[in-house]
């Protein structure tokens, strides 16, 4: 991914004051959705870090990791699998719950989603705390799926999520404030 590309796609992303709440900053993609070419910018950034890697399912993580995941899983031409929020899946699943810094939440999969061995790469939009991702890591490893890799489009390093990833897989950010 070449500098420019790079710095069209940080360019785009919106930064809203005081969303959710008064003191955040908050870090707006959908600009990046709207664009096309910035949006395929992504894409292909995202793609990239598992370049020349066999790639069998890739996990998107609700909400907007679907989005990523989905369009991904097109190009790689591999299956696609939601990690959604509890009670959203109709089938069978396993579902792990972590802290949020104001309660609690849980996510799920479905029980077949991923055979054990299969080559799993999981995207998202945004790693935080990283609660989401460690959950998310956890069912994969529940599954008996080979994560090969890990990818954020933008990371908030402050907040040190990456901590609370316990993986061997190489963890990408695109872009990190």
């Amino acid at each position: 991914m070449n500098d420019f590309s790079l710095k069209r796609l940080n360019d785009t992303i919106r930064d809203v004051p005081d969303f959710p709440k008064p003191g955040i900053l908050f870090k707006d993609i959908t600009p990046v959705l709207a664009d096309p070419e910035v949006f395929s910018i992504a894409l292909d950034a995202m793609e990239e870090k598992v370049t020349g890697q066999r790639i069998d399912k890739i996990i998107g993580i609700d909400a907007r990791g679907f989005i990523f995941g989905a369009a991904l899983a097109d190009r790689m031409k591999a299956g696609f699998i939601p990690l959604r929020k509890k009670g959203k899946l109709p089938y069978k699943s396993h579902e792990v719950s972590y802290s949020l810094e104001y309660g609690e939440a849980t996510i799920e999969i479905h029980e077949d989603a991923v055979s054990p061995g299969e080559r799993v790469y999981l995207v998202d939009d945004l790693l935080a705390t990283g609660g989401t991702a460690a959950a998310a890591i956890d069912l994969i490893g529940r599954l008996k799926g080979d994560l090969v890799a890990v990818t954020f489009l933008v990371e908030l390093a402050f907040l040190n999520g990456r901590e609370k990833m316990k993986t061997p897989a190489p963890v990408h950010s695109i872009l990190t404030y």
